[in-house]
This record gives structure tokens, sequence and C-alpha cells, in this order.
């Protein structure tokens, strides 16, 4: 079960491989990160944020996490926009269970 809700049927070759990827890390925790902002945003990324996209796929899950979180500092080469928007999309600046 990937936990996916979007369908990949309308995206091209590589954007359904990245989807797949994103929800298939490993760790469940890095695969809801990865999978729900690929579920969000993988039809409007553009190639080079693609590009980005796939190279924190590759990252060990203990790693993304650890940035995610703020309990590590982010490598320069890998704190790009794509990175920024990832961790904000799931920054809640209000409880999630009202």
């Amino acid at each position: 079960m990937s936990g996916s809700t979007r369908t990949s049927a309308d995206l091209d070759p590589r954007r359904r491989k990245i989807l797949f990827r994103a929800w298939h890390r490993g760790m469940r925790e890095t695969d809801l990160i990865m999978g729900r902002f690929a579920d969000a945003e993988i039809g409007t990324l553009s190639e080079a944020e693609l590009d980005l996209f796939e190279q924190l796929i590759e990252v060990l899950d203990r790693d993304l996490l650890s940035w995610i979180t703020g309990e590590a500092e982010v490598p320069a080469n890998y704190d790009t926009e794509v990175f920024r928007r990832l961790k904000a999309f799931h920054h809640h600046g209000k409880p999630i269970h009202v």
C-alpha cells in the first residue's frame, strides 16, 4: 500500500517513476513526507525541480527526517527551493486536529 491519493495515469514516465519512488523510500514517516508532497506537486514541478526532488529521494531517511524536523542542519547542496517547499508543505502553524 502506497498511501498515494493521486493517479499517475496523466503523468509522463519520469514523473510516474518519481511519484512511485517518493512513496516507497523505506521508512513510513519519510514515505509520507515525500509521497504527500509528490501527490500535490508532481504535476507542476519543472524539469530542474524534478532533478532536485530526485536528489532528495536519494537522501537517507534518517538524514531527511532530521532536516525536516530541524534536528540537524540541512547541507548547503540540499538546501534548495524544492527542499524548502517540501518542508513548508508539512509545516502547520496551528493544531491539525481541531
